[in-house]
C-alpha cells in the first residue's frame, strides 16, 4: 500500500480537536493522566512534521503509521478485563469536555487513512499477502500460544535473512528484536526501507490476518526510524479498550 493522498492526509491532521481554552479542560485532563495535553503538546506536533515529510516523500507511510499507533493512551482496561474507574473517569471527563469525543472520532478516521486494507492494496500487494496467508497455514499450524507462535515466527524470519537481535517475554507479549537487511534496498529511487515496510510487511500481513481469525494479536514490525533494529508482539487478542481509540460512548454506562 503505496499510502494515503498526501494533502488528504494534511486535511485531516490539521483537523485535530485542540484542547478547549478553558477552566473544564484541566480537571478533565487530570482525569485522564493529563492524556489529553500530551497529545496537543508534544505528539501532535510530530504528527504534521511527519505529514509534512511525507508529502515531500522524505518518510513512509509506514513511519506515520508507526506515530499515530504510539500516540498517549488512557487505557480503560487490563488486558481485556475493564478498569470500572478509568472508564467512569473517562466517562465524566467527557461530559465536561465535548472535545474528548471528537478526539477519538478524528482518530478513528486519521488512523482509517494509514492502515493497510484489501481495497488500498496493488496487484502486487495482494498477490503477498495472499502468499503470507497461505504460508501462514503451514508455519502456524498447531500453534495456539503467543510463545508456540513467536518461536516460528523467529524461524520465519530467519529463513528469509532477517537476524535476530534480542527476544524478551513478558507482561506486553512476546517481543522479538531484529535487523532487516533489506532496509536500504531501492533506497535510492523509492525511499529508505520501502523493501522492508512496503513489500515484505505485505507478506506479513497474511500472517496477521491468519492469526487474527485465531485469537492471536500479531503487531508486524515498529519503531524503526532512524535505527537499523525493528521490532514485533504477539500477544493474545483480547478486546484491550484505550482512549482516544475507545470513544467515550462505547464505555459510558458500563462496568
Amino acid at each position: 500500500m503505496a499510502g494515503p493522498n498526501p494533502e488528504e492526509l494534511r486535511r485531516v491532521v490539521e483537523r485535530f480537536p485542540r484542547p478547549p481554552a478553558d477552566d473544564r479542560i484541566a480537571a478533565a485532563d487530570d482525569r485522564l493522566g493529563n492524556a489529553y495535553s500530551r497529545i496537543a503538546e508534544s505528539w501532535y506536533p510530530e504528527l504534521r512534521r511527519r505529514a509534512s515529510a511525507y508529502a515531500d516523500g522524505e518518510i513512509l507511510r509506514e513511519d506515520v503509521l508507526e506515530h499515530v499507533e504510539a500516540v498517549p493512551a488512557f487505557r480503560l482496561t487490563d488486558g481485556a478485563a475493564p478498569l470500572p474507574d478509568r472508564r467512569a473517569a473517562l466517562t465524566e471527563a467527557a461530559a465536561d469536555v465535548d472535545e474528548l469525543a471528537a478526539v477519538s472520532t478524528w482518530y478513528r478516521d486519521l488512523r482509517a487513512l494509514l492502515v493497510d486494507s484489501p481495497e488500498n492494496r496493488s496487484l502486487l500487494e495482494r498477490v503477498l499477502h495472499d502468499f503470507g496467508y497461505a504460508l501462514a497455514h503451514g508455519l502456524f499450524l498447531g500453534a495456539s500460544s503467543p510463545e508456540q507462535v513467536v518461536r516460528r515466527l523467529r524461524v520465519a524470519y530467519r529463513s528469509v535473512g532477517v537476524r535476530i537481535d534480542d527476544v524478551d517475554s513478558g507482561p506486553g507479549g512476546e517481543r522479538t528484536t531484529f535487523t532487516c537487511p533489506y532496509r536500504n534496498v531501492a533506497a535510492d529511487r523509492c525511499g529508505e526501507k520501502w523493501v522492508c515496510h512496503e513489500k515484505l510487511d505485505r507478506v506479513d500481513d497474511g500472517y496477521v490476518t491468519y492469526l487474527a481469525e485465531r485469537g492471536i494479536d500479531y503487531q508486524r514490525p515498529r519503531d524503526c526510524p532512524g535505527s537499523e533494529q525493528c521490532y514485533s508482539t504477539v500477544t493474545r487478542d483480547g478486546d484491550e479498550q484505550w482512549w482516544p481509540k475507545t470513544p467515550p460512548s462505547a464505555v459510558a454506562g458500563t462496568p
